[in-house]
């Protein structure tokens, strides 16, 4: 009974040091972009990455909710207006993206 008692404290503790490993450091350098933030998922997702530090790049389809997203979080969650129907609306959105991003993005969007 103390074998299982033991190997199931090592299980626990070896998930345990491997959950901690998988923490993305300094949140508040990385920048994470969103689609579909007017409502829903897309909405909650910005929300809660901007109370974790993170800043975020929300992308609405209305000025409408891109404007209540903004009144709601803080000066780190930025919007932009996308309509993914849109071919130059998407060329606007990636464009700005990299405005914001710079040099300190992983890798570019691309259009193809």
């Amino acid at each position: 009974m103390w074998l299982y008692l033991v190997a199931l404290v090592g299980l626990w503790t070896l998930l345990r040091f491997f959950r901690v490993r998988q923490v993305v450091s300094h949140l508040q350098d990385k920048y994470v972009f969103i689609t579909g933030c007017d409502s829903g998922f897309g909405t909650l997702l910005a929300r809660q990455l901007d109370r974790r530090g993170m800043r975020v790049l929300a992308a609405c389809l209305t000025e409408k909710g891109a404007e209540e997203l903004r009144n709601k979080t803080s000066d780190r969650l930025e919007t932009v207006i996308l309509d993914v129907t849109k071919t130059e609306s998407i060329v606007t959105a990636t464009q700005w993206v990299k405005e914001h991003v710079g040099n300190r993005g992983g890798s570019s969007p691309t259009l193809g």
